[in-house]
């Protein structure tokens, strides 16, 4: 029996009709197990994984594979998007067995949960043999198996452990962070690291605000290099916009065509903040786009952001995105198909697979003139639409609260200085901006509506939804932060005080439920489910870890409040990750973004006016405003509006007020004399 019909993960759906009888993450697997005295086979992995995919088709949809599983193991299959804190434990103990991680994780676990083998992706054939080794062991070895289990569960417990040295995340520190990503710098292709290569996103982001605070010109130039070349390569979707997870080679060429939410909701956050320091038009085209893939492709009327587009599409990979020369010149005509693979890189050998080519932008097209813009758009707009009639890759249409709140936080930055800068470029690239810009602001509205309507049970959020129906797994810390952090960022947009009321009943939930002693986080609740061990995990992965993205939301919110109580729980936060900071940088990425706000100040700015939407000190508080700054505009005394308490109109006219923790410089009436301040 399968009973994975009801879930609300499309992964474990993708698993519903194999011959394995499959259950979800449960105690009553456990407690099967238990009864049949057979071990547990646990399963991980997510719905856009390529592998994944492999692996299902070669063994869990085979019947022979399903008999052997059924007959010897209680199979248990879980989606690490919709349970983190699972996927986290076994992946501690994937790493220590073998050395490296993956997807699918493959666990085999003693009925009570302990891991004793482990290992990611296994062809048919090993994969069998393995299965039968493992059903010899447990019958004929069993007490050697259970040895190597509580080794295993004893190193898991000292990796997630809290505790150990904690500093100051002093200047010094933030310094010597970005001079060790200069030196770990690709300076060929940009990023950092060789094949596979990823979009170092929270790298960027701290390199950006450290540039703010330093005027490191060298940390500017690593931004904009690496931003330029992932704009240009295949990672990034020439036609659509929106970026892969990575590239499986260290020059951004071919993608593992998989795109992920959290991905793009970053780098939305990288291209805008690039675009408002230097104006590169490149980096506004960027954040354009993305926001447009973001709004278009992944979110739903009503019901918050997709996780992911697959990485296949019928089987396989890049079906829908890859061309031919000939295809061009089917679709274009001969000049301008002849023309488009010039641009595109398209050739006869092909960067990719049997010939084809992934799009790439092999000229500089940004600041062309215009009639070569219009030609390049219009090219984009053609191949876009027989790219759309072609088949296309599944969509996972689950929403994570964590992913949605980066989203909704990088849409609410991307929207804020869109308005703040008025028309840009030729009519029709003005044009397109100012739609993209409702279609986003909308999408960020209805998203953080959502959240706040289906995540948000009882005062507690949870994890993940499908359909309007919110799953039962519990949110764990990183959705607090990063939902938390995206509510601050709601209230600067709106200047309503109800999601500030909201983002400080997420902080205090975290405070009183994920705290542990010394100033650390837990990434799952004193009262969430008891794993063989208790995640803890201070790094910054593929998102920002819980403990970065608690503390970005303590720090924001410390800011547009004046409690003093919440900033201190962040300094003491980021002591705990400090000597990783100073070790491992590259890991670190979104706590050093956090450290940048706090070194700023970060600055308060307040604009008191009756005008926010065309008021020009508004725009220049946007355009100037250091690292980490928060910004509320309105009408003076609004309630449930902190910042804009006690800050009148000065003389009749608006003004700004530049704070840093609720101390005012003099109230200003210009925009010269603002910027001055915020310098």
């Amino acid at each position: 029996m399968n009973r994975l019909a009801e879930a609300t993960s499309p992964y474990l759906l993708q698993h519903a009709d194999n011959p394995v009888d499959w259950w979800p993450w449960c105690d009553e697997a456990f407690a099967e197990a238990k009864r049949r005295d057979v071990p547990v086979l646990i399963s991980v992995g997510y719905s856009a994984c390529h592998w994944c995919h492999v692996m299902a088709h070669e063994s869990f949809e085979d019947e022979a594979v399903g008999r052997l599983l059924n007959e010897g193991f209680v199979s248990i299959k879980v989606d690490r998007e919709e349970r983190p804190d699972v996927d986290a434990v076994y992946m501690t103990a994937t790493q220590a067995m073998t050395g490296q991680g993956g997807w699918p994780m493959t666990v085999f676990a003693t009925p009570d949960g302990t891991p004793f083998f482990c290992g990611t992706y296994f062809p048919r054939p090993n994969f069998v043999r393995l299965l039968e080794s493992v059903g010899t062991a447990w019958r004929e070895q069993r007490d050697a198996v259970l040895r190597q289990g509580a080794a295993v569960v004893e190193a898991i417990g000292g990796a997630q452990a809290v505790g150990g040295p904690t500093a100051p995340l002093t200047a010094e520190l933030l310094d010597a962070a970005a001079d060790q990503l200069a030196k770990e710098y690709d300076e060929v292709n940009g990023g950092f690291g060789g094949a596979p290569k990823f979009p170092p996103h929270m790298n960027l982001l701290f390199l950006l605000r450290h540039h703010q605070r330093t005027g490191s010109a060298r940390s500017l130039e690593i931004v904009r290099h690496t931003c330029e070349a992932m704009a240009r390569g295949g990672i990034h979707d020439q036609l659509a916009g929106g970026f892969a997870r990575y590239a499986v080679d260290g020059h951004w060429t071919v993608p593992h065509f998989e795109k992920m939410l959290y991905d793009n909701a970053l780098l939305l956050r990288v291209y805008t903040q690039l675009w408002r320091l230097t104006g590169d038009a490149l980096a506004l085209r960027v954040a354009r786009d993305t926001a447009r893939f973001l709004a278009d492709e992944l979110h739903r009327p009503e019901q918050g952001f997709a996780s992911a587009l697959d990485a296949d599409t019928e089987g396989v990979e890049g079906l829908t995105y890859v061309w031919t020369p000939a295809e061009l010149v089917q679709v274009l005509g001969e000049e301008d198909g002849r023309w488009a693979a010039d641009l595109f890189a398209v050739t006869d050998t092909g960067s990719f697979e049997h010939g084809t080519s992934v799009l790439r932008l092999a000229r500089d097209v940004d600041d062309a003139d215009p009639a070569v813009r219009e030609r390049w758009q219009g090219v984009v707009r053609r191949l876009l639409a027989v790219r759309d009639s072609r088949p296309q890759p599944a969509r996972d249409d689950k929403v994570v609260a964590a992913w949605n709140g980066l989203a909704v936080t990088a849409l609410a930055e991307f929207v804020r200085l869109v308005e703040a800068s008025g028309r840009i470029g030729t009519e029709g690239e003005a044009n397109l901006l100012e739609g993209v810009t409702i279609v986003a602001d909308g999408a960020m509205r209805h998203t953080a509506e959502y959240l706040a309507r289906v995540h948000l049970v009882d005062g507690r959020l949870r994890r993940a939804s499908r359909d309007g129906r919110v799953g039962d797994p519990a949110g764990v810390l990183e959705d607090y932060g990063c939902v938390a952090e995206a509510f601050c960022a709601m209230h600067q947009v709106t200047g309503e005080g109800r999601w500030l009321e909201l983002a400080g009943q997420l902080l205090d939930v975290a405070l009183a439920h994920f705290a542990a002693p010394g100033g650390a986080f837990h990434d799952t609740a004193d009262d969430a489910e008891q794993l063989v061990a208790r995640p803890a995990d201070p790094t910054d992965n593929a998102t920002p870890s819980g403990r970065s993205a608690i503390v970005a939301a303590l720090v924001a919110y410390a800011a547009l409040t004046g409690d003093n109580r919440y900033r201190e729980a962040a300094e003491a936060a980021l002591a705990t990750v400090a000597p990783i900071v100073g070790r491992h940088a590259r890991f670190t990425g979104y706590a050093a973004t956090a450290g940048e706000a706090l070194l700023s100040g970060p600055y308060e700015i307040a604009v008191a006016t009756d005008d926010p939407a065309g008021d020009p000190l508004v725009a220049a508080a946007y355009r100037h405003a250091p690292p980490g700054a928060v910004i509320v505009v309105g009408a003076p005394d609004q309630p449930g509006i902190p910042l804009l308490a006690g800050r009148p109109f000065v003389d009749g006219r608006a003004a700004a007020y530049v704070c840093r923790g609720f101390v005012c410089q003099r109230p200003v009436t210009g925009v010269e004399e603002l910027v001055e301040q915020l310098r």
